[in-house]
């Protein structure tokens, strides 16, 4: 057994500095400050013809980004002892600056090339991925039942418990919030719209996307002596997103849909930054065969506070993943908590000195002898089209 990685390895001061920065970027909510709180609202007139370029509302901002950002340049990255935490710590350092600079640019045309440093754009080899998928899904599923916001809370919350009778103490929680569409997590929160509709088909995969990946990795990175893992190291989202969609494969649940969905963001985000309007790309994804209200959710995304590319990084991410699994890589150290898979061997190495703790939990598909099988089959194919064997 490998002594405490606080009493020895990384210094108190290293862990200070650490900590101060953990804190900092759990004080501002960047995606639900930059996410419309009148999407809902504004669907029926846009469909309608009334308002071609919907003009969104967004929250007012709770923390002032230049308070933060004094407080950034007050933390001292220079005194850093450890190189790898060191290294991890500046590009995180980096990727908050760039983000209160996005929420002071909401909806201005300054957003969106910071959103492209930060999230990076569509490159070629993405997009034809995504548009090979479109031309060659043309069926998807008929539509199911669909649960509402208070049924689909009631199996979040189940599915919360059962990881909380692995470890009674996981501080995780779903909640229906008013002023979110959809469903997302901030924090250790599964956050559900009141106008949330899920398929039931899809429910049971959209759980292990939340749950099982970002509320697990979450509970995990929080648990480490690193408290940044748990807010996410920079760049973490991309194999994050990628993770859940693995998750969905994992369990069988995804639909053909929903990989024309994952497309479907790729190609709006690629024509966004070309210089589409709100409609032209609406119109766009109607042309593909989505429907108008699955074509404006997918558009409200991409086009909120000036142009969000995050939705692009759904697909990339799971194409490295792929690769990664495929190349003999294993995902048993990306549940220690949330980090991009470039910082892999630097995660790696912290842990071979003893500076990390195991996994508190691990995403429940993982106990399942069929998702072994489903990823294995994934990993092995060269076509994305062909993830939906068995699983549409």
């Amino acid at each position: 057994m490998s002594a405490d990685p606080e009493s020895e390895g990384l210094s108190a001061s290293d862990l200070a500095v650490d900590h101060q920065l953990a804190l900092l970027a759990g004080s501002f909510r960047f995606l639900l400050d930059i996410t419309p709180v009148d999407a809902d609202d504004l669907r029926d007139d846009f469909l309608a013809g009334r308002a071609p370029e919907p003009g969104f509302t967004y929250r007012e901002l709770e923390t002032d980004p230049d308070v933060v950002r004094t407080q950034l340049a007050a933390v001292d990255l220079g005194s850093v002892e450890d190189p790898v935490l060191g290294q991890l710590l500046r590009a995180k350092h980096r990727e908050m600056e760039l983000q209160l600079d996005m929420l002071e640019a909401r909806d201005t045309e300054d957003f969106l090339p910071l959103s492209v440093e930060l999230y990076g754009g569509v490159s070629p080899s993405l997009r034809r991925q995504a548009e090979q998928l479109l031309a060659g899904i043309t069926r998807t599923e008929p539509s199911d039942e669909a649960l509402d916001a208070e049924e689909f809370l009631a199996m979040a919350e189940a599915e919360i418990a059962l990881y909380r009778d692995a470890d009674p103490d996981l501080a995780m929680h779903a909640e229906l919030r008013a002023d979110v569409n959809g469903v997302m997590v901030s924090g250790d929160v599964l956050l559900i719209g009141p106008e949330t509709k899920v398929q039931r088909a899809r429910a049971q995969a959209l759980l292990h996307h939340e749950v099982g990946t970002h509320l697990v990795t979450q509970a995990n990175g929080s648990h480490q002596p690193i408290k940044v893992m748990g807010v996410g190291l920079a760049g973490y989202d991309e194999t994050q997103e990628g993770l859940a969609v693995l998750g969905e494969i994992a369990c069988g649940g995804l639909t053909a849909f929903r990989l024309r969905q994952l497309a479907g963001r790729v190609v709006t985000v690629h024509r966004m930054i070309g210089g589409a309007s709100f409609e032209e790309a609406h119109e766009a994804l109607v042309a593909d065969d989505f429907p108008e209200g699955s074509a404006w959710t997918t558009v409200m995304r991409v086009y909120r506070s000036g142009g969000m590319t995050k939705d692009a990084i759904y697909l990339r991410g799971l194409v490295e993943l792929l690769e990664h699994l495929s190349g003999g890589g294993s995902l048993d150290r990306l549940w220690l908590g949330k980090f991009a898979l470039r910082d892999l061997p630097l995660i790696g190495d912290l842990e071979d000195r003893g500076l990390l703790r195991p996994a508190r939990v691990l995403p429940r598909y993982l106990h399942d002898p069929q998702a072994h099988a489903n990823l294995a089959r994934a990993a092995a194919t060269d076509d994305l089209g062909s993830l939906l064997e068995g699983h549409a």
